[in-house]
């Protein structure tokens, strides 16, 4: 028993190495303030310095109205907010539909989306701002405000 237990903790401890040796450096200004984890999306530094990430977006189902987010708030379709997986709670970015060029500002209150063809899902109300209700989803851009 004692030597898996020593076993275990040599390779959690190895495992916690590795990944400390593989996380990224820090970045510079003329890289992105963070990268997308989704395959289907782009991340490129902006003029200002600032994240420009691209991909999919899409919206929350009116059924979420009222429960509790990942930030602990209580999630309104009519507040302007979104879900991110990375971005800290009460960032604040700016959607532009790629397809339509209407743009809205939400602040990261959740995590999400669950699919990883997605990067960003917004409130109801972004979304109709938007032009992303009917259609589902849309190319959008994202750029970080704060």
């Amino acid at each position: 028993m004692r030597q898996t237990l020593l076993f275990q903790s040599a390779a959690a401890t190895a495992m916690l190495l590795v990944l400390i040796a593989l996380r990224p450096a820090a970045c510079s200004a003329d890289e992105p303030v963070f990268h997308s984890e989704t395959p289907a999306s782009t991340a490129v530094s902006g003029s200002s310095g600032m994240l420009v990430s691209e991909g999919r977006a899409s919206y929350y189902a009116q059924r979420f109205h009222g429960r509790k987010t990942a930030s602990g708030e209580r999630f309104s379709v009519q507040d302007f907010t979104a879900a991110h997986r990375t971005l800290p709670f009460g960032t604040t970015v700016r959607v532009t539909n790629l397809d339509n060029g209407r743009e809205v500002v939400v602040r990261i209150n959740d995590r999400g989306p669950h699919l990883r063809s997605r990067i960003i899902d917004v409130s109801l109300a972004a979304a109709r701002e938007l032009g992303l209700v009917g259609r589902g989803t849309a190319p959008v851009r994202i750029v970080a405000v704060n």
